[in-house]
Parts: structure tokens; sequence; C-alpha cells
């Protein structure tokens, strides 16, 4: 008996000690793979109880184990009081682990198919093994215990056992249920977007399929939010998970730097609103719209307001300020330089060009041709069998029309159409065309299409406009810091019209003029200059780097009255290192991948040597020069800030606006496709990117170039290949002719 009972005891010791054994196993994996245990400490009480303390503020969490602590960090309100120390990144990395933890076992509970038999349960965390019941239903179940007994979860459930699986091979009948349960579900969904007057597009929202996979997951019995839920509970939560990420670029202005973008605009109203972002590498952020209806007209009133701005974001992380170049905007700029000595402001170096490209629209010459092409245009869309016809033809692709306030559209307008001239050509000269004879706009039109100086002239401008569009392309970008780039953008532009113009001052002329007046007098200023400079894509390229003393003086202008945090001469000697390629900057690998590497990642790999220099390259190199990131949003304000909302409180507004923008924002950012590289610079002087492939073509020296600018060919046949100019098969273009008729037509306006 004594040998069979310390048998059995030492049996039921070993099994106590493998469940302890299992059991600790279990806390020790939970403690590596929990991120939270990185951010606190285990200890005991005077009790001998467990504690945690959190790394951050020190508090000391005596119960709840790790998913208090987690609630601690993540900052939810009512179980715990929220860390008021924890760094953003950390928070929003809780908060996530939370958040996916929380799905998983939804997941698993779906996928087991079991319901719960005692109704109401709490969520199990980190290996929290305990449901709570409600009092009334454990009385139900014999329990003589009062208010909410505990008792162990099953875990006895086979994980091959899928919640909703039937093996069986569906019926005919099912299958028809089946569909029209489909059906029905579309069509309620459908009703509620036409009763509430949603628009259509909603369904291509990022967030929509999502909403519709969440419900589905809830199963039977689901009950939408509320409306008050809507407006407050859950719109906290929403502006609280996207502070977090903004929290989390925040964390990297510090080092780069941020420029605070803001533009202004009118709704139908006539009411003039601003919004303001912050641009930073790392992303985009919506800060807050302003109803400026009584600050817009007072320059010293704007500058309050871009004050109130820098100080949200910190004054000492903010190294530009991009608005609108309209003069009080201008004025209010110079203001805030003074007060804030260390911010920089310009104009939207998109808007910029966009003017450049209204001035030359302006040009009798180009209007006389955009008219003509604008006849063709209407005339082919207004009329239901030329369309259909030309749709028929192979590879149609439709004619790009302009819009009303991107001045490029009119340029891009004309390469479209040129691209289906020879499309144009079979229509007016087919037999279905005669009908169209009758009338003198089919007459008019048969006549432009066939003048082949009309052609030429179209060619001609798409030409000189394409390094002008391609700079466009370089600033309105916000997927690469491109204030690097204006400098050396705008060089090649100038460039590249010249030389499509054989150099001759005569025939550029007009053009450069209108360029350099809207540059010199409006965009460049001392930051453009810097940051060409500092571009090690520029300045180790000795061939094509600029040593116009503009440059050098805007770069000594800007460390003298921006930079108050070092001695400005040893910034001096760190730009003779930086110059002459000594230290860190002469090694071979700095030189290979200068021009390979974004310049501001560039500098915090080589610029050691010059640690001062570093820091000032890094924080200029890391901005914008454009705030037409703004831009493409303006509707979203409009469509939120309706009549039917204009009840709710400026707050409550604030935050639908704040929500609604970096979420669009941030999809944006996480979803964009690089069809081409958005800082294309060494392609800017190339003329014919938009007309024809590259191709290479014989050389022809300045004597060739110059007959054949003088004679005037007859016929086709008579074109010779230019490479100069770079325009491959396409030689059917008299610029000297077309300069001509200009003139002409401007003598007899007396515009010159």
């Amino acid at each position: 008996m004594d040998t069979g009972t310390g048998t059995g005891s030492n049996s039921q010791s070993s099994t106590a000690g493998a469940v302890n054994s299992e059991q600790s196993a279990s806390q020790n994996h939970r403690q590596k793979s929990d991120i939270a245990w990185k951010y606190c400490s285990v200890g005991v009480n005077s009790q001998g109880k467990r504690t945690l303390t959190c790394g951050y503020c020190f508090k000391v969490i005596a119960g709840g184990g790790i998913h208090r602590m987690k609630q601690h960090l993540a900052g939810e309100q009512g179980s715990i009081v929220p860390c008021s120390k924890v760094d953003p990144v950390v928070r929003h990395a809780i908060l996530a682990s939370m958040k996916e933890k929380e799905q998983k076992s939804k997941e698993k509970k779906g996928d087991f198919g079991v319901e719960n038999p005692f109704g109401h349960t709490t969520h199990s965390f980190d290996g929290d093994e305990v449901l709570e019941i409600p009092s009334s239903l454990a009385n139900k179940m014999g329990s003589s215990s009062k208010g909410k007994r505990k008792v162990t979860a099953s875990t006895g459930i086979p994980a091959f056992f899928k919640g909703g699986c039937d093996t069986s091979q569906p019926t005919i009948k099912a299958c028809l249920q089946s569909k029209e349960k489909w059906e029905n579900t579309d069509m309620a969904i459908a009703l509620w977007f036409y009763d509430a007057c949603i628009p259509i597009n909603a369904v291509n929202s990022p967030f929509f399929q999502k909403a519709i996979d969440q419900i589905a997951s809830m199963g039977h019995g689901y009950k939408s939010p509320s409306y008050h839920s809507l407006r407050v509970n859950l719109l906290r939560n929403a502006k609280r998970d996207v502070k977090l990420v903004v929290d989390s670029f925040r964390s990297t202005w510090t080092e780069t730097g941020c420029t605070i973008m803001g533009d202004g605009w009118k709704d139908t109203r006539q009411r003039p609103l601003i919004n303001f972002l912050v641009y930073c590498p790392k992303g985009i952020s919506f800060i807050k719209s302003v109803d400026a209806s009584d600050i817009v007209t007072s320059a010293a009133n704007l500058c309050n307001l871009f004050a109130e701005i820098v100080e949200m974001v910190g004054s000492n992380n903010v190294v530009h300020l991009v608005t609108d170049n309209a003069s009080n905007y201008k004025a209010a700029g110079s203001l805030l330089s003074e007060r804030y000595p260390n911010i920089c402001w310009s104009p939207c170096a998109a808007h910029c060009i966009n003017l450049i490209l209204k001035d030359i629209g302006e040009m009798n010459d180009v209007k006389a041709i955009v008219s003509l092409a604008s006849t063709v245009t209407v005339f082919i869309y207004n009329h239901k069998f030329t369309l259909n016809w030309l749709r028929k033809t192979t590879g149609w692709k439709e004619i790009i029309r302009p819009g009303e306030t991107r001045f490029a559209t009119t340029f891009i307008a004309l390469k479209s159409l040129h691209d289906h001239k020879d499309s144009l050509q079979s229509l007016v000269t087919s037999g279905d065309y005669k009908q169209f004879l009758r009338i003198e706009k089919g007459k008019d039109v048969k006549q432009i299409v066939l003048d082949e100086r009309f052609w030429n002239n179209c060619l001609i401008m798409v030409r000189i406009m394409g390094p002008i569009i391609r700079l466009l392309r370089i600033c309105d970008t916000d997927e690469r810091p491109s204030l690097g780039y204006v400098y050396e953008g705008m060089f090649r532009a100038i460039n590249g019209i010249k030389r499509l113009f054989r150099n001759k001052e005569r025939l550029y002329k007009p053009y450069i003029d209108i360029i350099s007046d809207r540059w010199d007098r409006m965009l460049r200023k001392n930051l453009h200059a810097a940051a060409y400079y500092l571009n090690p894509a520029f300045q180790y390229e000795s061939a094509t780097f600029c040593t116009h003393p503009e440059v050098i003086n805007g770069l000594l202008d800007y460390i003298e009255t921006k930079v108050d945090w070092c001695n400005p001469e040893k910034l001096s000697q760190e730009v003779g290192m930086y110059r002459e390629r000594q230290g860190s900057f002469g090694r071979k690998l700095a030189i290979l991948t200068s021009k390979s590497d974004r310049p501001e990642n560039w500098w915090k790999l080589y610029g050691c040597d010059a640690p001062n220099l570093q820091k000032l390259a890094i924080r200029i190199l890391s901005q914008t020069a454009s705030s037409s990131g703004c831009e493409r949003n303006w509707s979203v304000f409009e469509r939120i800030h309706t009549k039917k909302r204009n009840r709710l409180e400026h707050q409550r507004l604030n935050d639908l606006v704040y929500v609604h923008y970096n979420l669009r924002l941030q999809h944006r950012f996480d979803h964009r496709k690089r069809s081409y590289d958005p800082i294309d610079y060494e392609s800017i002087d190339k003329t014919e990117f938009w007309v024809i492939e590259e191709e290479q073509d014989g050389e022809l020296n300045c004597d060739e170039l110059e007959e054949e600018l003088e004679e005037l060919p007859k016929d086709d046949s008579q074109l010779v290949e230019d490479d100069e100019s770079e325009v491959g098969e396409h030689n059917d273009i008299d610029l000297e002719a077309f300069q001509r008729r200009r003139l002409l037509d401007d003598d007899e306006d007396n515009d010159w």
C-alpha cells in the first residue's frame, strides 16, 4: 500500500511539475513575443504579487498582467491612466498590436463556429483564459455566487473544424437561394447609396471593401453604430488613430526639417479658405483648415495665422513655408521670415511654372494655333458620326482637351491632337465626310486638318514647351523632395529651348524673356541656390555645374541669414571640404553614388566629416518646392462643409476634416505608383520627349545646321535629319518661317 501510495504521489507530482513547466514555457514565450515587454520591467510588491513598471513614466501596475500595461502605453481611456511620456511611435505600435490580436481572436471564434451560450464575453488577450458571465446567467446555471462568475474557457475544439464549412454538394435550390441572397444584399447597399445621395465613386474608397468584410465577419445580428456614436465616440477614436500616424511623422521633423504648405481657394459661398499641410520625406500630414474671410486681406493677419501654424509644428522644425504667390501672401511670408529668421518663404514652384505657360499661351501665334486646334476638337466631339468613325480606327485614343486652370493641358492637348493627325486627315478625305461639307464649320475643319503649316506649328509649340512641362512634373510631385532640383531644372529648360532655336537669340528671346522674368522676379530664392549647390548630383558634375556667382552667393546669404545654430566660419570651411571632395567626400563610393542616391540620404552616409554642413544639407534637401499637394483634395473640405453640416460645432468639423484628409493622404502615399522617375531632371532639356521615341542620328556640324535653316524645303523629300535639335524623323518644321509669321502678326497688332 505504501508503495502504491508513493507511486501515486510521484505521478501526481510529476504531472503538476509538467503543468507548471508548460505554463512557465507559455509565459516565457509570451514575454519574448509580445512587444509590450520591451517597455516595462517585472517586479514583486510587499504582498508578494507580481508588478509591472512602465519604462517611460515609471507607473507601477499591480494587476491585470501585460494587457493592462499595453492599455497604459496605448493611451486607452477608462481602465487605466494613459502614459503621458511614451514615444508616439511606440504608442502606435502597441495600439496596432492590440488591434491585431483582437482581430485574430475574432477570426478564431469565427473559424470554430461556436457561439458562447452565456451571452456576453470579454475578449482574451495574451493568453488570459478568463470569461466573464453576467450574474443572471450564472444563477440559472445553479451558481450561488453573486455578480460575475469566472470560468475557464474551453480549448478542446479541434482547429480543423471550420465554422460554416459544409462538405456536402449544394443543391440547385440552394445555389439559386444563394444567388438571390447575393443580389438582395447588393440591392440593399445600392438603395442606401441612392437614398442618402452618396456619390457612386464612394465604392472606390479603400475603406469600403474593408467595411463590408468586417460586417461579414461579425455574422448575423450585427447592428450598425448609432448617429451619436458616429459623430462623437467613433470620430474621437478615429482622430486618435490618425494622430498616432501624424505623430510618427513628427518624430522625424527634428532631423529632416519640414515644409509647411498653405494654399487658398474659395468655396461655393465665396469664402476664402486656407488648408495647411506639413511635408517631410516620410509623408504629408494635414494640420488644419481655416476660414480666412477676416484674415486674407491683411498681410499682418496672415503672418499671425502662419505663425500659429509654425508654433503648432515647432519653429525649430520648420525650414520652408510654401504658399500662393499673391501679393498678400508674399508680404506675409516676408513678415514671417523676420519673426522667425530660420524659416524661408517661397512661392509654389508649380504655380509659377503654370504662370509661365499661361504667359506663353497668351502670345498671338500661340493663341492662333490653340484656336484652330480647339475648332477641330470641338467639331469632332460635337458630332456623333465623326467621333464614332474615329473610335473605330485601330489604336484610337481620346483626344485630350485643355483644362480650365492647369495651363499645361493646353500644350498637352496640342500634342494629343498632333498624335491623331493621320486619323483626322483620313476622316476629312473619306467619302463619309462629304455630308459635313454642306456646313461652314465642316469646311473649316477640313481646311485646318489638311493644312501642313498647322501641324508644323502644333509640333513646334509642343517642342518649345516640352522642357517646361518636364520641370512642372518634377515640381508637382510629392513622392520625393523636389527643392534640390528646381534650379537645375530651370537651367536645363532654358538651354533646351535655346538649342531648339539653334542658339539664335532673335528666335528664342521672346520665350526666354517670359521664363526669366517669372524665375528672377518671382520664384528664385537663396534657398533654391543653396539646394542646388548642396545637391551632389550637380556639384560633382563639373561639365554642367553652374558656376555663376549668384549660386554661391545664394548659399552664403542663406548661411548668414538663416543659420543661427552654428558658427558661419565652421560652415564655410566645411563647404570648402565638400567642394574639393576632401575627407569622406572624396571616397570613390561617394562619387559613384552622387547621382543615384537621393541627396538627403547621400549626405547621411558621406557627410560625417562635415557634421554642421551635413545637418544643413539634410534639412534643405528634404523639402518640397511646391504646395500642389494641397490642391489635389480641395473638394474634400467642400464636401464636408456643406449646409447640411454647418451646425456642427467648429471643433467637430475640424476633427472630421482632419481624419478625412489625413486618411486620403496616407492612402495616396502608401499606394503611389511610380510609372516614371519623378525626379528625371536629365530629360528636361530633351524637347522631343512627348513627340517621338528617342533615336540616334548622324551628327551635323554647325555649317550644315545653318544651311538647313536657311533653305526652305519644297517637299518632304528634301528634308534632312537633325541631331542638334534631336527631332528624329520629324524634320518638316520651318522654325524661321514660323518666327517670321509670328513677327509679322505681332507688328500688325502693335503688341511689341
